[in-house]
């Protein structure tokens, strides 16, 4: 039997809502294993990572959407009005962007930042963020800390410009039985090595099973589930564990096997590609 998970609402948004003199808003929270916050909107952009400890960012489209796992050397980005939810896959120190649409113009394109993605966080753009965590109840910031807050914020812009994105989101099917069995394979990726383990908790054949794949989702179960344990390598390697734990871990017969998984996903070697994680 799962244990129960911890749900909480969105922290107050407004307490933290960004205006055009203050673009660029960070708050902090710390969230326990498992612990999830209900899924909700705002009218500005978001930036989600934590300092310690994975998390999963899950945004609806109108009637599907995508999941994203990501560890700390990791970020997603939100575009305004997406209905979007976090878990903390394991202990989490979190950190929150939230930014005016003022600062779309000053990203770039629009079309690049008009969808969820996940992006590279910097050294940089991580020790800026965490100096922008601020509580927002302390007195309003005197002239010479809004000059720093300006300051922070224009080199917190200019780090995501920078930013390299990477192909690590999830697709998710609508609401379901392959949503459900999706959902189990986030929570327990590993509770069943092939299709036929998967299909049987789905009370259906794996011919079925991968049908619903290619008809929802648009992609095989061994691709959808080959990016599933890429994002948990990421996170295994977040805390250090070595390539060949995190092979046998995922199951896989070696380390090379688990390599060459790896190259093939994200077209580099995973001593590379974990660098920053």
């Amino acid at each position: 039997m799962q244990p129960r998970r911890a749900s909480l609402p969105p922290l107050d948004p407004l307490r933290y809502a960004p205006s055009p003199e203050r673009p660029v808003r960070g708050k902090a929270r710390l969230m326990a294993h498992q612990m999830d916050i209900q899924p909700h909107r705002h009218d500005w952009a978001q930036l989600v990572f934590s300092v310690t400890g994975a998390v999963r960012v899950s945004a609806q489209g109108e009637t599907a959407g995508s999941t994203y796992l990501v560890p700390p050397s990791r970020a997603v980005w939100i575009p305004p009005n997406v209905v979007h939810a976090v878990t903390a896959v394991e202990q989490a120190d979190l950190r929150t962007l939230y930014l005016h649409e003022s600062t779309a113009t000053a990203l770039g394109p629009g079309g690049a930042w008009s969808g969820c993605r996940v992006l590279e966080v910097s050294p940089l753009l991580r020790e800026l963020v965490l100096q922008l965590a601020v509580d927002p109840d302390t007195l309003p910031p005197s002239p010479g800390d809004q000059a720093r807050e300006r300051t922070i914020c224009s080199l917190i812009l200019d780090e995501l410009r920078r930013a390299r994105s990477l192909q690590l989101g999830l697709p998710m099917p609508s609401p379901g039985r392959l949503r459900r069995l999706c959902e189990a394979m986030l929570d327990q990726p590993l509770r069943h090595a092939d299709i036929d383990g998967w299909a049987a908790e789905a009370a259906t054949s794996a011919r079925t099973l991968s049908r619903w794949f290619r008809d929802e989702l648009g992609t095989s179960y061994g691709q959808w589930r080959q990016q599933l344990l890429l994002a948990q390598a990421l996170s295994m390697a977040a805390r250090k564990q070595p390539m060949r734990l995190i092979a046998a871990e995922l199951g896989y017969a070696s380390p090379s096997a688990f390599s060459a998984m790896v190259t093939r996903a994200v077209g580099m070697p995973p001593s590379r590609f974990f660098a920053e994680a």
